[in-house]
């Protein structure tokens, strides 16, 4: 008996090896599901499956896992928009808001954004699909996507994909090949980025006009990251993350009474005007700030963030984020408060320290999502493969040299007069915080003869403000009164 044990567990070993683990490089599955969106019922089909990265020899080199919404029987496709939505990372697949946000399903969450048992899917009422069709793209290594071997079994070369202007390249060719395929080319079209998807963005508006010949009717930036804004001046990014603070402080009832009986909307004014006007160029004096001036803005940077003077003057007025992230809660409940959501609170294993162990809103995220993700691709899409689904896939070294992002929406924007841009921001979001897409907004055309086709909504929740109910409903909402406002209803493309 044990002889025959030993044999099959042979045979099944054997078995096991000699299969290799592939993705199909260009493949769809489709299927048929019925929404309910603002209490109106319809039929969509969903496609999902892989198409191909072509090298200049037409050689694919890569594939990227993708699903396709498409509402039923519309016959005038011409007026139909169709979304590109993209997550971040870089290195993240999309599958944030595809599961979260915009799309027809949405993962089981309580009304705060935290998990629940048993994880699945459950319809989505906000959906923006009664309004647009949406493409759910996964860049190289997310997701599904893949980089392909050639016939000596070598795979490209990592910088093909691996850097902003790589990645923004690769992925208006590839989206080319899909609105040929899918016969879009008539439809307005629209551009959504969440986090490192605000700067891909960014870029792809330029580089679908100048290179793909593709002319935008709308740019989403949703919690954007804009590495211009990360490599600025020091004085510039310090000051613009006291507004956080200031949200977050008053989130968790850190600060002083009069401050705290105001409503949110009314006080962020007031801690920006000081940001602006006081703490910039305070903290650009350096050392030779006198040290009465120093003492005034330290105590006012403690008043709108809710930490002490003292430790505001340590950090000479410069208070790192995850300084705060660790500081703001320590003599009250020794917790910790999250990086992309400060509504979430972690516990570290010493109350000592200037930084957090951990995320506790991305860990909190991942339990969510992950299981939520991969049961809904097999089970509801049909779409199913032993390759992993990678939620944060290796695309590191990243690239980030060369980040003309920001002048490319500029560019874009001053050549086609359809193109408008809308940022949506959480007020508890400090990795990508509010005031810092604000400032983003006000750099990227400093003429200021576009700004009225800019638009910014904040909503109280952090990074994935979406996964909170209420903020799911109103941010679903203005991206939906977005799309409809920025249609060309016949008007034509001229100043």
């Amino acid at each position: 008996m044990k002889k025959i044990h030993i044999l099959l567990f042979t045979l099944s070993f054997a078995v096991v090896i000699a299969q290799k683990r592939s993705i199909p490089i260009d493949t769809v599955v489709v299927s048929t599901s019925t929404a309910i969106v603002k209490n109106i019922t319809f039929t969509y089909t969903a496609s999902t499956g892989t198409q191909p990265v072509w090298n200049d020899k037409n050689e694919p080199i890569a594939t990227l896992y993708y699903t396709y919404y498409e509402r039923s029987n519309i016959k005038d496709k011409a007026n139909r928009p169709i979304v590109f939505s993209f997550n971040g990372g870089p290195g993240s697949a999309s599958v944030w808001m595809h599961i979260g946000y915009t799309g027809p399903k949405i993962l089981n969450i309580d009304e705060e954004g935290y998990p629940i048992q048993p994880y699945g899917v459950k319809n989505n009422p906000n959906s923006i699909l009664d309004i647009a069709d949406i493409v759910y793209v996964n860049p190289v290594n997310t997701g599904y996507s893949r980089m392909i071997e050639d016939k000596e079994g070598k795979l490209p070369e990592r910088d093909l994909f691996f850097g902003i202007n790589a990645d923004i390249k690769y992925l208006a060719e590839w989206m080319t090949t899909f609105v040929s395929r899918k016969n879009r080319w008539e439809s307005p079209k629209y551009i959504i980025g969440e986090s490192y998807g605000g700067t891909r963005v960014m870029g792809l508006a330029n580089e679908l006009q100048n290179n793909q010949w593709m002319y935008l009717n709308g740019v989403i930036l949703v919690s954007p990251a804009d590495y211009k804004l990360y490599n600025t001046s020091q004085p510039i990014y310090s000051s613009l993350n006291l507004p956080y603070y200031t949200a977050t402080a008053w989130y968790h009832k850190a600060l002083a009474t009069e401050l705290q009986n105001k409503d949110l909307l009314d006080l962020l004014p007031e801690a920006e005007n000081f940001a602006i006007n006081s703490l910039m160029p305070a903290i650009a004096k350096g050392g030779f700030i006198s040290e009465n001036e120093k003492n005034e803005i330290a105590k006012k940077v403690a008043y709108y963030s809710g930490l002490s003077e003292t430790a505001v003057l340590q950090n000479n007025l410069e208070v790192p984020a995850d300084f705060f992230w660790k500081d703001l809660l320590r003599d009250e409940t020794g917790k910790t408060i999250g990086r992309l959501d400060s509504r979430y609170l972690g516990i570290d294993k010493r109350d000592t320290g200037d930084s957090p162990d951990y995320s506790p809103e991305l860990t909190t995220w991942n339990h969510a999502f992950t299981p939520a993700i991969n049961y809904y691709i097999r089970e509801h899409l049909g779409f199913k493969t032993d390759t992993k689904y990678n939620m944060f896939g290796d695309v590191h070294p990243w690239d980030r040299q060369n980040d003309n992002t920001r002048d490319n929406l500029r560019q874009a924007m001053a050549k086609n007069p359809y193109l408008k841009v809308l940022i949506q921001s959480g007020y508890y979001d400090g990795a990508t915080t509010y005031f810092g897409a604000k400032y983003t907004m006000w750099q990227i055309d400093p003429s200021g003869k576009m700004k009225d086709r800019f638009t910014f909504k904040g909503y109280k929740s952090g990074h994935m403000m979406y996964i909170r109910s209420e903020d799911l409903k109103s941010s679903c909402d203005d991206l939906r009164d977005f799309i409809i406002n920025s249609l060309s209803k016949g008007k034509s493309a001229k100043y």
